[in-house]
This record gives structure tokens, C-alpha cells and sequence, in this order.
């Protein structure tokens, strides 16, 4: 009944649908709860990352999805093991989501370490070509069962104004798993990162950002934008 996730190196169209699968549900969830969150970045008095992750935690949880009792560990805001079921297969998953929150100047982009993908980061820096490998396996083996890593990213893209934060949008983001390296980073050249804001001189752990732009250029459906009420949100395909 289930596949077994290291049959997928043999079908990168099915990894994809199942990129595209978990993708639609953290949309919809947000979707679903975005009036809310609306609400509470105009009300909160925390600090705005703390805010994002309660907010996804929260539509998540409130939609709901399958799980496998199974602890999960890593630097990512929400971690679940869980069934995916499609018409044609199921799989056990390990579905990691992130959230960010960021002035809408900086949402063109989002910053990532590596221990919350399992890409390698391909690219230009300092004039000289790098390749630093995402510390999250491809496929995570726990108690001798194999997970298929997803990793998902939440962006809420908002504006201040007399001290009151104003959400303006949310952007959702499937960061491509590293079995499809070839497709989406394949060479420093040809790459969907951009440099991370911090300094090696310093010994700051390495970051990167993602181009968003970049991403949706090589599949559209994997950047996903969540305006907020009263404007209808349709799946960009």
C-alpha cells in the first residue's frame, strides 16, 4: 500500500506531486485563517516572528491532517510525521514548515539555514563558485522507516505604521527536495539562492535566501500568494 520514499529517485514527476500536494494544504489552511491573522498582527504585541509561527501552527492545527506517532527533530517551527494519501499512492512523509515575518520591502526573498532543507545551495559568492550541502536528509529513516522530507515556506509579508503592524499578505513557498537538485540548482549559475546576510569573516552560521522570483520561474505552482480580505486568492498553476 505505501511506496517506499527512495522509489521516488525513479520518479522525480511523483516527488513533485507530492511537493504540490503539501503545498496546497499549508495554502489552504492559511487561507482559511487569514481574517484571523489579519486580526492578530494588528493586535499582538509580540515580536512579528513569534506571531508567524503561532499563526501557522494554529491554521494547521485547526484544519487538521493525518499523523504518525513519531517525534520529529530539527530548527523548523512545525515538524509532523504523517500519511499522505493520493489517488494513486501513499507515503510516509516528514513535513517540515517555517515561518517568517518580514517587512513587505523584503518579501521578493527568504532567508534560510541549512538545517531546514536538503538542497545543496549552488552558487556565486564573493566572486568565487560555492556548493554548501542543506543539512536535512532527502529522506529521513526513523526506526527503520523511511520518510519523505517536505519542507514548506510561510512568509507574512507585512507594513508598521503608528506602531500597529499591518499584514498585507502571506507567501507560501515548496522549497524543492534534494533529489530534484538537477532541476532547480544545478549549477552556481543556475540557481535559485541568493547570497544570506551573514558574515563568514565573523563566523556567523551560513545562511542563504531564496529567490522567490527565481523558484516560480522554474515551476510556477511552487510560490503561492495569500492576499488579504476582501480579495479572492487563486492558485497560481
Amino acid at each position: 500500500m505505501l511506496i517506499n520514499p527512495q522509489e521516488l529517485t525513479a520518479n522525480l514527476d511523483r516527488l513533485e506531486e507530492i511537493e504540490k500536494s503539501s503545498l496546497r494544504l499549508v495554502v489552504q489552511a492559511l487561507y482559511d485563517y487569514r481574517a484571523t491573522a489579519l486580526e492578530i498582527f494588528r493586535e499582538e504585541s509580540d515580536q512579528v516572528a513569534d506571531i508567524g509561527e503561532d499563526i501557522t501552527r494554529e491554521a494547521l492545527d485547526r484544519l487538521g491532517m493525518s499523523k504518525i506517532d513519531q517525534r520529529l527533530f530539527g530548527k523548523v517551527d512545525y515538524k509532523r510525521a504523517r500519511y499522505l494519501f493520493h489517488s494513486d499512492f501513499a507515503i510516509k512523509q516528514a513535513l517540515f514548515v517555517d515561518s517568517k515575518a518580514e517587512k513587505i520591502s523584503g518579501e521578493r526573498t527568504a532567508t534560510l539555514q541549512t538545517s531546514q532543507f536538503s538542497m545543496a545551495v549552488k552558487q556565486i559568492r564573493a566572486n568565487q563558485n560555492i556548493e554548501v550541502q542543506g543539512k536535512l536528509p532527502t529522506i529521513i529513516v526513523l526506526k527503520s522507516n523511511p520518510y519523505i522530507t517536505t519542507t514548506i515556506f510561510v512568509k507574512f509579508n507585512y507594513d508598521e505604521a503608528d506602531s500597529v503592524n499591518e499584514l498585507k499578505s502571506i507567501t507560501v513557498a515548496a522549497v524543492p527536495n534534494g533529489m530534484l537538485q538537477d532541476k532547480y540548482n544545478p549549477t552556481a549559475e543556475d540557481s535559485i539562492w541568493l547570497v544570506g546576510r551573514n558574515s563568514p569573516m565573523r563566523g556567523e552560521e551560513f545562511r542563504v535566501r531564496l529567490n522567490l522570483a527565481n523558484l516560480k520561474q522554474k515551476a510556477n505552482w511552487r510560490v503561492q500568494k495569500i492576499p488579504m480580505p476582501p480579495y479572492d486568492f487563486r492558485w497560481d498553476d
